[in-house]
């Protein structure tokens, strides 16, 4: 579903006047503040590809020697990657290089039972996914759409190219951040209760081997791993000066300004607060968790509305503590309508308050799953307040696109805010 923009938010630009020429006297040039937006993405995607980098070195560590200690130092490298990564997400929607891209690093949910064991609760079968429990990990030969499948050897090639959403089906998620977060950690079995997945390090030992197959399990996580290496590598390149990404919004700016407002507003209101937060609340669901395994689903929240805060306020504190600043579309609005920029600013801080606030909560008192869970009305207000703010933020953003007369833009919608009554159904 999309959600459009009306009234003054929806004028289109007179024919024939950019954006540069209503603006030529303006302190703030759109093209400055294009230009700092595609640095800030190569920034962020270099400082996702150096956590994953690290994230690589500690799955090559935990192979060689499995310890209760070396799966720690895997599980604590994959949590920091995922700090600069989420806040690249704001760059997802309004750029079609990224958005194409997305899920082959970080799509959700997944169905675990396609790459290895799972538990019996799990089920055997599904309507929805023939390869529902195909675990890969235990069967070196099987067929997919009536296609024999070699997988003797586990390879980035063989989950990218042929089990990423095998059977056409969206759930089949083989690669990414999710994928390697399933390795690390394991199924969470504990539903709105205490406790994230807890996958023994003897998992991966080849001498003194739990649950089977640990060559293979080895071998899938280090090819999923090197893969998100690759991966992030290929968007870092899309966002360097010359970049593919960078010349698609710069080449036009007033192009460019729309999407980085489409990238707030869809990110905010139909990705976030819809579908990955409001859904979840609504059905009381742990398995609507985003980083389920983990149980680090608060810190991505969090990282988010970071990241669409900084699109707008032209900053970023990048992994080594450094400080990016620059031209921003805070500045630009600021000077269209002052009012409208205060109000933009004011919102983006509270909805980044209440995520910490949640975050905070998250890290003394219980995990996400659990504060979604029924009978939990304190945990679902916290959440509930930073839905509130993501969705409250959204209609400031829509003033600043009319503000910036930036025309007709379609905005992420979600059953889950825009019809809860079906959902809930």
């Amino acid at each position: 579903m999309s959600r459009t923009l009306t009234n003054a938010a929806a004028i289109l630009l007179a024919g024939g006047i950019s954006l540069i020429a209503a603006t030529a006297h303006a302190a703030t040039d759109p093209a400055a503040v294009v230009k700092h937006y595609a640095e800030l993405a190569e920034a962020k995607f270099e400082d996702a590809l150096t956590t994953a980098k690290t994230l690589d070195a500690a799955i090559d560590a935990l192979l060689a020697a499995p310890s209760a200690d070396t799966l720690k130092a895997a599980r604590e490298a994959w949590i920091k990657a995922r700090v600069p990564y989420q806040q690249t997400e704001a760059y997802r929607f309004g750029n079609a290089i990224v958005d194409d891209w997305e899920g082959k690093v970080n799509a959700w949910p997944l169905d675990e039972g396609l790459i290895d064991y799972v538990d019996t609760a799990y089920g055997t079968e599904s309507d929805e996914n023939e390869q529902y429990t195909l675990n890969v990990i235990a069967n070196p030969k099987f067929a997919i759409g009536g296609k024999e499948i070699d997988a003797s050897t586990i390879t980035p090639e063989l989950i990218s190219g042929t089990l990423q959403e095998a059977g056409e089906t969206e759930s089949n998620v083989a690669t990414g951040y999710h994928a390697i977060e399933f390795l690390l950690w394991g199924q969470d079995l504990n539903g709105t209760g205490p406790g994230a997945g807890n996958r023994p390090a003897s998992d991966f030992d080849t001498k003194n081997c739990t649950n089977g197959n640990c060559d293979r399990r080895g071998a899938y996580l280090k090819a999923a791993s090197s893969l998100l290496v690759t991966d992030l590598e290929f968007m870092v390149k899309q966002w360097a000066a010359d970049g593919e990404a960078t010349k698609a919004v710069t080449s036009d700016p007033a192009k460019g300004l729309s999407a980085m407002l489409t990238g707030m507003g869809s990110l905010s209101y139909g990705e976030l607060a819809g579908e990955r937060m409001k859904l979840g609340l609504l059905l009381h669901d742990p398995e609507e968790e985003h980083d389920c395994f983990s149980d680090n689903t608060f810190n991505s929240h969090l990282n988010d509305a970071i990241g669409i805060q900084g699109v707008y306020t032209g900053k970023y504190t990048r992994v080594d503590g450094s400080e990016m600043t620059g031209p921003s579309l805070s500045a630009l609005v600021a000077e269209k309508d002052a009012a409208v920029d205060r109000e933009v600013t004011a919102k983006l801080d509270t909805t980044v308050a209440a995520m910490q606030a949640m975050a905070k909560r998250g890290e003394t008192v219980e995990a996400y799953d659990q504060m979604i869970g029924d009978d939990n009305a304190e945990g679902n207000a916290v959440v509930q307040a930073a839905i509130d703010g993501l969705v409250d933020q959204t209609k400031s953003i829509e003033r600043a696109i009319a503000a910036l007369n930036l025309g007709k833009i379609e905005l992420e919608g979600s059953d889950s805010l825009d019809n809860p009554g079906a959902v809930a159904k």
